[in-house]
């Protein structure tokens, strides 16, 4: 039996996973599925990748261990997975203590075939913590090329992958085997990046302990990538015994496996780059594809937890089931039909309501409908023999042949918008044949009984070899489907090599027509995924510690604002915008303030913040545009302190952030967060809140 082996990406469980993680997730899901149908031994694995500063740091901001942490938000992923109906065979998280084995064990063999490839030496530059790797040498102020955050100045001795090494071993691979980077224009983007020239990385870290220790050398622990990189490995028994147990030999040794990783662009160099250079090393096998699809953006815009636009799956799926229709069908199809895999594509409510109506109610669920209907109505719910199908129109049963064999080869190439196409063009010719033939006219006429019997068995066949081609994306719908057409077992276990046109058995017993896809009311549903989006994110900020959504939707604004945006000084003056003041004046004003509950209090989440770089607004006098770690990530904040603090005297300087405010566009900036400031003074300077002691980057204020 061929064997398969596909991967998801690790996902990084700082935050709970969006529709972009699920996105990845979904299409694995779907290859999985479809691949079993094809006859393949299947391996499906996912899972978390659980160390790294950044994770470290988010612990210590929420004060608890870096191990709870990451169980937390793993937990986050298992559920989701479970609510979407994701059948994985194999889950790993790196934290997990036979990841180790696997770890050092690689790192072993890459010394023992050359023992000059890892080396250790004091390095100076530049480090994104956010992406987890050194940008530049030496000391000059730089910003990460991937997420183009400021780079923190780093200087320490660690271990080094001697990646130069590689260079033509890499560009040998990626010509003898195209098929390694798909698709082929990212496989350019890597073989350009190749061909620049390759420098050592890093392999180890000394001042973080959340790691993998390394060997010998109880200082360092490992870098993230070659630690997470190596869980597909340790996710099917690499560390089960010095061979590797039997999955390992089964789906990574065996030659005749294909294996593919699944993953997002944005990681497209380490999988291409980094891991083939760990494994050759190792003298291990490669995988046969790494297939680096795009984004999802929202609207057009990136999507961002600080932009208030992160979509999450399970408002949508809850909204729509309440309507009665599949919700987690609607999705899969929805995120997989629209746009052509691979590349960049665009999520909208809007159009996931118009895709549903019109393919899945519309022209399939129409289909299914009258088709089942009228088998009832008019052969007593039991499909009649038939003599030739397509009757007046016998050239469609070619269209039918080639429909079953074109949209097989789109999904082999991962193409699933062109063979859902090609699936749609058979669903169509079978309305529109319906249409044309007007069945229910020949119903009145006893003696073109034959002929009806011929009609609706071609309707009924067409709606047979629709639910086994889309199963894979349409799991629910299309077992409800089958039921519905009297087919027996599960639709997942017929092998599509076996598929053709005409297999229908005379006889069998039709069940009552059912609405697989009920039409959506557009305003009701948007309104029903608005409500739930709601009330999905507050139950985030009551029950997720230290986790914070802004709302789905947000308002943007041009200008500087001209309403108060917090609370006003005893002057009567409203603070700098991007800052948020406390009265430094006396005496009191003799209006008593409003109290507040400690639960008011508790929704404003203030963190420590690092100033990294500081510069003027252009064409705003009063305007600071500023990049500030706050531990977790590193925000983007517009304040108004021009007049009272020059740039170059803020680098470096601890603030106070509020950190869970709705993002705000200032003079066309985006300004995610608000700097903490006391107003003094008649004029109500503000006067920024820093710190006496040594405080930690991130740590919340309480």
């Amino acid at each position: 039996m061929k064997k398969f082996y596909l991967t998801t990406p690790l996902y990084y469980p700082n935050a709970r996973p969006h529709v972009g993680s699920a996105y990845t997730t979904i299409v694995c899901d779907v290859i999985a599925r479809y691949k079993r149908m094809c006859g393949y031994d299947v391996a499906f694995l996912t899972g978390t990748d659980e160390h790294g500063e950044k994770l470290e740091r988010a612990a210590r901001a929420e004060g608890v261990s870096p191990s709870e942490f990451v169980a937390e938000k793993r937990r986050l992923f298992l559920d989701l997975w479970k609510k979407l109906g994701i059948e994985y065979s194999h889950f790993v998280y790196t934290h997990q203590p036979d990841h180790a084995t696997s770890v050092q064990r690689l790192m072993r063999l890459a010394k023992a075939r050359d023992p000059e490839v890892i080396y250790k030496k004091t390095y100076e530059g530049r480090y994104c913590v956010s992406d987890e790797r050194y940008i530049a040498d030496g000391t000059e102020p730089a910003d990460c090329d991937i997420c183009g955050r400021p780079a923190e100045l780093i200087r320490e001795e660690n271990y080094f992958f001697r990646l130069s090494k590689f260079e033509k071993p890499l560009l040998d691979l990626y010509s003898k085997h195209p098929e390694f980077v798909q698709p082929d224009f990212r496989r350019n983007e890597v073989v350009s990046f190749v061909r620049n020239g390759l420098r050592d990385i890093s392999v180890s870290r000394q001042r973080i302990k959340w790691g993998i220790p390394w060997t010998d050398d109880p200082e360092q622990v490992f870098y993230v990538w070659y630690d997470a990189l190596t869980g597909y490995l340790t996710g099917i028994g690499y560390a089960q015994n010095e061979s590797g147990g039997p999955d390992y030999q089964r789906y990574w040794l065996d030659p005749e496996s294909e294996v593919v990783h699944m993953i997002g662009k944005d990681i497209l160099r380490f999988h291409a780059v980094y891991w083939p250079a760990f494994l050759m090393a190792a003298g291990l096998p490669l995988p046969k594809t790494v297939f680096a699809h795009g984004w999802i953006y929202y609207e057009q815009d990136k999507m961002s937890k600080s932009k208030g636009n992160v979509v999450y799956p399970e408002p949508i799926i809850d909204a729509l089931d309440s309507f009665g229709a599949p919700g987690n069908d609607a999705l899969r199809y929805y995120l997989l039909r629209e746009a052509p895999f691979g590349q960049d594509t665009s999520f909208s409510y809007t159009a996931l309501i118009q895709r549903f109506n019109s393919d899945l109610a519309n022209d399939l669920g129409n289909l299914a409908s009258r088709t089942i209907t009228m088998i009832h109505r008019y052969f007593g719910g039991v499909l009649p023999a038939y003599t030739e199908l397509w009757e007046g129109a016998q050239d469609l049963t070619a269209v039918a042949s080639t429909v079953i064999e074109r949209s097989q080869e789109d999904f082999s190439r991962f193409d699933f918008s062109r063979g859902l196409e090609r699936v749609w063009q058979l669903i169509g010719i079978t309305n529109q044949y319906l249409a044309d033939m007007q069945p229910w006219v020949i119903a009145e006429d006893s003696s073109k009984r034959g002929q009806l019997a011929n009609i609706l068995c071609t309707a009924y066949e067409a709606l047979r070899v629709v639910a086994v081609l889309v199963h894979p994306i349409l799991p629910t719908a299309t077992q409800g489907l089958w039921q519905r057409l009297g087919l027996k077992g599960y639709v997942g276990d017929v092998r599509l090599e076996t598929l053709a046109w005409g297999q229908m058995q005379a006889g069998t017993k039709v069940s009552p027509a059912g609405p697989i896809f009920p039409r959506l009311d557009k305003t009701a549903t948007l309104a029903k995924l608005g409500e739930l989006a709601e009330a999905d994110r507050e139950r985030d900020e009551a029950t997720v510690k230290g986790f914070r959504e802004a709302p789905l939707q947000t308002k943007s604004e041009d200008e500087e604002p001209k309403e108060k945006t917090s609370v006003e000084s005893e002057s009567g003056k409203a603070p700098s915008p991007g800052t948020t003041s406390s009265s430094a004046q006396s005496p009191a004003p003799s209006t008593e303030t409003p109290k507040i509950s400690i639960e008011d209090f508790a929704k404003v989440e203030m963190r420590v913040g690092e100033i990294k770089s500081a510069e003027p607004v252009q064409g705003a006098q009063k305007l600071l545009k500023l990049t500030v770690d706050i531990g977790s990530e590193v925000r983007q904040i517009v304040a108004g302190i021009a007049e009272y603090y020059k740039p170059e005297h803020l680098i470096g300087m601890k603030v106070v952030i509020v950190t869970n405010l709705q993002p705000r566009k200032l003079r066309g900036i985006e300004s995610n967060g608000m700097i903490v400031a006391a107003s003094v003074g008649r004029e109500g300077r503000p006067v920024l809140v820093t710190f006496k002691e040594e405080v930690e980057v991130g740590a919340r204020l309480k």
